[in-house]
């Protein structure tokens, strides 16, 4: 991967005035403004007008996880404040299994306020659930490089991911700076949200309303949906100066057979989403290391696919070969985990188009961009800026066609 190493995060910087970041929704989802990027040529529209700039039979792949209540705040009996924003299961790699855990559970988390709280030390609250009184308890376990391992136990018999909802609280991006309210539950989740497990929403659909569902069918556009649970790491800056020194966060995604089948049988697949397009991409190396090593390996790491990238397989043969291996293994469904840093340079092998919202300065969602539609990112961000786009979870959309 010499020649991406070079890819400097300097090139990836515009300014961005905290103005133009949105702190709130619109009352309407789908009344967000929709930049168009094809060709060189930008458009301005309304994100209800979505399917009208969509060919016939393309298929929309969406991302259909759901956001937990990840932030939860204890009260100490001497006062103090302490707040755990849970990130992943510790002794797990499947955050929906986990979401089902009775009892006790441990994960690895970030704190506020943890020099008020002393290892071993145990936590406690009542929460109802259903006016059933639940114990709900945390204990520090062990403070690692980048997070706190913490035990979480309760006493009663529901699921880790029931006492989470009634305890904690729906986590917003830390750019947006205000206090979470009562509508962010319902306003930082999609309307077709199924598989808990996310700490940050899959933001590109938060537009996505019914009447945009419905004039997507009347155009004959399928919707097919994988499930990616977005981390913490994807607010994470690059502090790097070159982004071959930036340590890619790992997300686990899933995808059924049926959805396997529906991407092999579309004529143009635009993807909703970075995760939605991280998870195709990542779908297709995955099925290029089975087809090499005529071994599933279910994790894709940070450059390999740069390592893979003259495969020579296609995109359609590299889906086959992972629905062939579901069926010899007689499962409906692949689960995988992701590091895949996708930055210039990076050869695009799934999707049409993508659609999403407008990233922070050096990000890796901006490098993202940049590899899909190349330097006329930064045509698109100035256009954005000068026509009072909002930006960032809670603003406008885009529709950006690859630039190959």
């Amino acid at each position: 991967m010499n020649e991406f190493s070079e890819v400097l995060l300097k090139n990836y910087e515009y300014e961005l005035p905290q103005s133009a970041i949105a702190d709130f929704p619109l009352v309407e989802r789908d009344s967000s403004k929709l930049l168009i990027y094809k060709s060189g040529v930008i458009k301005d529209g309304i994100f209800s007008q979505l399917a009208s700039n969509l060919p016939k039979r393309s298929t929309l792949i969406l991302n259909n996880t759901q956001v937990i209540e990840a932030r939860v705040f204890f009260q100490k009996t001497t006062g103090g404040l302490i707040e755990i924003f849970c990130l992943e299961p510790f002794d797990s790699e499947n955050i929906a299994q986990s979401m089902f855990q009775k009892h006790k559970a441990q994960w690895k988390c970030f704190i506020g306020g943890a020099s008020k709280w002393k290892p071993k030390e145990l936590l406690f609250q009542i929460v109802f659930i259903q006016n059933v009184p639940v114990e709900f308890r945390a204990r520090y376990i062990e403070k690692r490089s980048d997070y706190f391992i913490i035990e979480f136990t309760w006493n009663t018999d529901h699921t880790f991911g029931e006492v989470l909802q009634v305890a904690g609280a729906i986590p917003l991006p830390p750019y947006i700076k205000r206090k979470a309210i009562e509508n962010d539950a319902v306003t930082y989740q999609t309307i077709f949200a199924e598989k808990k497990g996310s700490v940050a929403a899959p933001t590109a659909a938060l537009h996505f309303t019914n009447y945009v569902f419905d004039t997507l069918r009347e155009k004959n556009i399928g919707t097919s949906y994988v499930t990616l649970h977005v981390g913490a790491g994807t607010f994470k800056p690059v502090k790097t100066a070159k982004i071959a020194d930036h340590q890619m966060h790992a997300e686990s995604f899933s995808v059924s057979i049926k959805t396997l089948n529906e991407i092999l049988n579309a004529e143009t697949i635009v993807a909703a989403g970075t995760t939605s397009l991280r998870s195709l991409e990542s779908l297709y190396w995955l099925g290029v290391k089975l087809m090499k090593n005529n071994l599933f390996d279910d994790v894709l790491h940070q450059w390999e696919a740069y390592y893979l990238q003259d495969s020579g397989i296609t995109y359609k043969e590299s889906l086959q070969a992972l629905l062939h291996y579901l069926q010899e293994i007689k499962k409906d469904e692949l689960f995988c985990r992701t590091s895949l840093l996708i930055m210039p340079g990076y050869q695009f092998k799934s999707a049409n188009a993508l659609i999403t919202n407008f990233h922070q300065p050096r990000s890796t969602l901006l490098l993202l961009v940049g590899a899909f539609i190349g330097k006329d990112w930064e045509k698109v961000y100035n256009h954005a800026l000068k026509n009072n786009y909002r930006f960032l979870s809670y603003g406008d959309s885009s529709l950006l066609w690859r630039q190959d």
